[in-house]
């Protein structure tokens, strides 16, 4: 039982390191918001669907919320610092218009 917890808690440490910190993608000048979702979030943010990138609270389904979350990241999420200007706008819209809120 104890390697049994041993290993959860190092899998657990990977899965972390794997999606903390931060992110030096810079998207291309003309990237659509896809695109940069496609690039930058899906390594963590799996699709859930054809038409459904993410489900969003109801205190992040804004614009503002959205990109300030992917440029400054929080404990599991990494930053995206390089993601500014109409690429944020972008990449914020496109998981507005392609999300679902809870």
């Amino acid at each position: 039982m104890k390697k049994f917890s041993f290993a959860l808690t190092i899998s657990t440490l990977f899965v972390l390191v794997g999606c903390g910190g931060g992110r030096d993608y810079t998207p291309p000048a003309d990237a659509s918001g896809e695109k940069i979702f496609s690039s930058a979030c899906t390594e963590c943010h799996k699709p859930l669907s054809a038409n459904v990138a993410m489900i969003l609270s109801e205190k992040v389904a804004n614009k503002e919320a959205i990109t300030k979350k992917f440029q400054s990241g929080s404990m599991r999420m990494p930053a995206f610092k390089n993601i500014q200007g109409e690429a944020a706008d972008r990449l914020a819209d496109y998981v507005l218009a392609n999300s679902q809120v809870k």
